[in-house]
């Protein structure tokens, strides 16, 4: 395979990332588009021109008329179980946004068929191929800080007045609110570089009236003794992001990009990163051609969706259920 053909389904907001990094790429032709809405179709043609190319309204159309390799889903969480199925049965790879699914049970059977078909099922968790986060990981792997003892894990951003009015904040299209949206990428950092699992949660919601939870504050026992606060708020002023790792001999603090180690009676060391070498969509490209293997598989990124299911049980919330009560 020396071209290949990418269909896209959804192109509201963080398509355009998607199209931007794919129109980089010599080897990729992106060939079609599905979306509801003939607004966000045109936004996404005409800003990448891609004119000429095939439209759909309905992904299924899409599948069955068009000859496609690779499709990138982008559309609202709930949809992303049946959709990635429907891909993946029409004989496609298949690059998904986060969070791939909103259950375990959705998770494990994607996988499944992904494996049984022989498909790259791999999703858009771009932190790990980031230096930042990838130079976190080695160095809790290599012992840089010693055995880990516990981890803090924090997002502040407005989403809730961001989102205000949008998809985001509908249950039934979101299958929750910021936990499920972008605390899915801190749960994510928090999993993959620290190699944890967890065993117990317990943790705290608060809505401001909203369809959905804006802050939620959880702690979290790993079966190795690990401790930790993951803090996902979304009802900030801004966008604030920061991970600290304690270990026994020292501690590793990220702050909105900038990473620091501290050492007791120690001055702090800034280390110094390579530069970002792939994307998500690169990336995605390189595993079809078998350049490489699946940089973020879908067995890993079940893990997250797990977690967040914990988290939410563990509250007593669940965001459909509490919208067909509300409904009702």
């Amino acid at each position: 395979m020396n071209q290949v053909r990418v269909g896209m389904i959804g192109t509201g907001g963080i398509s355009h990332w998607h199209a931007r990094q794919l129109k980089e790429l010599d080897d990729v032709e992106i060939c079609a588009i599905s979306d509801p809405s003939p607004q966000n179709r045109e936004n996404i043609i005409s800003e990448y021109q891609l004119e000429g190319i095939r439209q759909f309204t309905d992904h299924k159309e899409m599948l069955e008329s068009v000859d496609l390799d690779a499709v990138v889903i982008c559309s609202p969480h709930t949809l992303h179980f049946q959709q990635a199925m429907d891909v993946l049965n029409s004989g496609c790879h298949v690059l998904i946004e986060k969070p791939m699914a909103c259950s375990k049970d959705e998770a494990e059977q994607m996988i499944e068929t992904a494996e049984k078909l022989g498909k790259v099922l791999q999703v858009s968790y771009q932190r790990h191929l980031q230096p930042e986060f990838i130079f976190i990981r080695d160095a809790i792997a290599s012992g840089e800080i010693g055995k880990l003892t516990s981890v803090t894990a924090s997002l502040y951003q407005e989403w809730g007045q961001g989102t205000a009015g949008t998809w985001r904040q509908i249950p039934s299209l979101s299958g929750g609110g910021m936990l499920m949206d972008s605390g899915s990428h801190i749960i994510d950092v928090l999993l993959w570089t620290t190699g944890l699992t967890p065993v117990e949660v317990t943790t705290q919601m608060q809505k401001h009236n909203s369809p959905v939870e804006l802050d939620s504050f959880t702690s979290i026992r790993f079966e190795n003794g690990v401790v930790a606060g993951l803090n996902i708020v979304g009802y900030a002023p801004c966008w604030h992001e920061t991970y600290v790792f304690c270990g026994e001999n020292g501690g590793i603090f990220y702050d909105n990009g900038k990473i620091t180690i501290r050492r007791l009676g120690e001055e702090p060391i800034t280390p110094q990163l390579p530069k970002q070498t792939t994307n998500q969509d690169k990336s995605f490209i390189d595993a079809i051609l078998g350049k490489h293997e699946v940089k973020i598989p879908g067995q890993f990124a079940k893990e997250v969706v797990k977690l967040t299911e914990m988290i939410y049980q563990a509250a007593g919330y669940s965001p459909l259920e509490s919208e067909e009560l509300k409904l009702s």
